[in-house]
């Protein structure tokens, strides 16, 4: 386990509740867990759990009914809209089982797009663009659309646009569910080495079991609320064995 002077995001009694008229769906009740730094962390269930809502909470997408999460003790959601979504492009990167990417845009202004929000500096943001494409494998696609990309492919550029701002986490939602093997363990190891080169924490949520023994911790959802959160065999001990 690690130091709790390691501790990245904390998360405190969050609920989230959607309404039907005076109907409620309580899908969160009572969530409390933290993330360290540098962590490969795994959120596993059944559907409907509530793990995708976890996530997009963690990453400031959508704002909880109760409750608190804070990057290094600051509760993000103290913050006013703009100013949230400002530290949302800035602090987290998004990785989704279908990648998002915007067809009418290649590859290299894909990637680009999320610092071209913040800088006015076009030529670096499209240079930074095109060491992320080189380093996914992908240098000499970058000025493919979309449709000329494989599945693996337009996985790979999502991950490069998650990391153009230099993220501290980085939140992926069955990032290789809609990929053959061949392409999720390239995807995968692109993960692993990019945690090790970089120390960004990664919050997977996954069906994949094979997936999440090789995250560093595991959390186990079910109807809302953390049952587990113990350790994996880890990713260094599953390639050591």
């Amino acid at each position: 386990m690690k130091n709790s002077a390691e501790v990245l995001i904390r998360i405190a009694d969050l609920h989230k509740s959607y309404y039907d008229g005076e109907a409620e769906l309580r899908v969160l009740q009572g969530i409390n867990l933290e993330v360290y730094k540098s962590e490969l962390l795994a959120i596993v269930g059944a559907s409907g759990v509530g793990k995708s809502t976890l996530l997009h909470i963690i990453g400031t997408l959508d704002r909880p009914t109760a409750g608190h999460v804070s990057y290094d003790e600051d509760d993000v959601f103290n913050l006013p809209d703009k100013d949230l979504a400002g530290f949302r492009n800035k602090e987290i990167g998004f990785v989704f089982q279908f990648h998002h990417l915007l067809p009418e845009f290649t590859a290299l202004e894909n990637v680009a797009m999320g610092a071209l929000i913040t800088t006015s500096n076009h030529k670096t943001a499209y240079k930074e663009a095109e060491a992320l494409l080189d380093y996914v494998g992908l240098a000499e696609r970058c000025l493919h659309y979309p449709s000329q990309l494989s599945g693996g492919e337009r996985q790979r550029v999502a991950i490069a646009r998650a990391l153009i701002n230099q993220p501290r986490v980085v939140l992926a939602d069955e990032p290789t569910g809609n990929l053959d093997r061949r392409s999720s363990e390239t995807v995968l190891e692109l993960l692993w080495d990019l945690n090790a080169k970089s120390g960004q924490a990664f919050i997977i949520v996954t069906h994949n079991q094979e997936l999440a023994q090789q995250m560093d911790r595991i959390v186990q959802l079910v109807d809302g609320k953390v049952v587990d959160s113990g350790t994996s065999l880890g990713k260094s001990e599953v390639s050591e064995n």
